[in-house]
């Protein structure tokens, strides 16, 4: 008789749970069809530029990159033609020499000051924090003149190391902030017993606070990287060497000069766009951890 009874409630329970699994898919329906919606928005222009950065030209002029099935042709050319002969190549290679220590560089000094705001104990702390929150409504461009009057004298223009300069002070203080507000949550009674064990301070920096921030360390990373490759007015202004353009100026270049070649534009585009997204989807539960930094204490 009990085992009878047992089988009557858990026939019951897996009623409900059926049920309100039910319940609760229709209820998400609405939000999933949304999210859909915007996805395929988000990615139709993408996917467009993808596909017609292997047509043809003569395809490009006949038919849309939605009509592909229908012509199914195909080809590399446009790629060769864009890294060959426009000079992508070297811009790409340009790209990632300025955009890889213009991320380190922020990175490593943003979590340091970050650090010292949140658990080292000084004078005006708070104040000059202040100082550091307010500069992020300072905009960039004001510093373009005085940078260019402090770099000019020291041939700095010349190579890579104005650039590389000018991107990390702009980025210190969005980066001091952010990282700021995560390492203030992190449990005061670890930091206070690696003090008791006689941990330095860049101690417990190196071996507990950079350990537990690799996410919000990790979603600024991208940030900066995205920010700094997909550059403009930066790279024009403290870049003023032809051979060091990154692919950002070296695609305004291949606009002037083949403003109706739309095979050659779109993979030049891809291939600027290819490094972002790659990046951004190998990362992205990084990048959405960071979005929350201190978003709860």
């Amino acid at each position: 008789m009990s085992t009878t009874v047992d089988v009557r409630a858990a026939a019951r329970a897996s009623s409900e749970t059926v049920s309100a699994r039910v319940v609760r898919i229709l209820g998400r329906t609405p939000v999933h069809i949304f999210l859909a919606v915007v996805a395929v928005i988000w990615l139709a222009p993408t996917i467009g530029l993808l596909v017609t950065s292997f047509r043809p030209r003569s395809d490009i002029q006949a038919t849309g990159w939605w009509e592909i099935l229908s012509t199914l042709r195909l080809t590399l050319v446009n790629y060769e033609d864009v890294i060959q002969g426009q000079g992508m190549a070297q811009s790409f290679l340009n790209s990632i020499i300025i955009s890889v220590p213009s991320t380190l560089l922020p990175l490593a000094l943003c979590s340091l000051a970050a650090y010292g705001f949140s658990w080292l104990k000084f004078r005006f702390k708070d104040t000059l924090f202040l100082v550091v929150v307010a500069l992020m409504m300072v905009p960039v461009q004001l510093g373009f003149i005085p940078l260019l009057t402090l770099f000019r004298p020291l041939h700095l223009t010349q190579g890579f190391v104005a650039v590389w300069l000018a991107h990390t002070a702009f980025a210190l203080p969005f980066g001091i902030f952010l990282l700021r507000n995560f390492f203030i949550t992190l449990p005061k009674d670890l930091i206070e017993a690696a003090r008791i064990d006689g941990s330095s301070d860049f101690g417990i920096f190196r071996t507990i606070v950079v350990p537990l921030s690799i996410p919000a360390i990790a979603a600024y990373g991208i940030f900066q990287f995205l920010w700094v490759w997909n550059d403009l007015l930066m790279s024009l202004v403290f870049v003023q060497t032809n051979a060091n353009y990154p692919m950002t100026v070296q695609m305004t270049t291949l606009l002037g000069t083949y403003g109706t070649e739309w095979n050659l534009l779109a993979a030049g585009a891809f291939l600027l766009m290819a490094v972002p997204l790659a990046v951004f989807f190998s990362l992205q539960r990084y990048f959405v951890q960071g979005l929350l930094a201190g978003s709860v204490k």
